[in-house]
């Protein structure tokens, strides 16, 4: 069994709950689908929303075995990209900086990027992990 690294942040979790009928913090601890389910729902009307206010501790254990901890910290990505997601600060902060300086120039790929990044940034985030913790720049 792999062990137990602290990936992602509760508190981070808890902040974007906040904001979490639009599905924030699900997309934050790896969940995509039920995100945007969230999302186009609002929380399932909101009563996933208040169920997941005693989820996110399991949510946040199953992120922290599932992603590679590294370099590059989860919490600050998914900061950037919630709240800066459009001038793509999130992606030059993983030094991914000609898609960043392109998301700054058009709106986030004219916000057809961001909601790509939503669903796979931390995806993005544990290769770049990887490939730092291997020299494969």
């Amino acid at each position: 069994m792999r062990e137990r690294t602290n990936t992602h942040s509760k508190l981070i979790g808890y902040l974007l709950w906040i904001f979490g009928f639009l599905g924030s913090h699900r997309f934050y601890y790896g969940k995509p689908i039920t995100g945007t389910i969230w999302f186009f729902t609002l929380g399932l009307l909101f009563v996933g929303w208040i169920i997941d206010l005693f989820l996110i501790p399991a949510m946040d254990r199953e992120a922290d075995l599932r992603f590679r901890e590294g370099e590059v910290n989860y919490s600050i990505g998914w900061l950037l990209l919630t709240f800066l997601g459009v001038f793509g600060l999130h992606r030059m902060y993983m030094g991914k900086w000609i898609t960043g300086i392109i998301y700054l120039l058009t709106g986030g790929l004219f916000l057809i990027g961001v909601l790509y990044d939503f669903w796979t940034l931390n995806d993005q985030i544990s290769e770049r992990n990887r490939e730092q913790r291997f020299g494969h720049n």
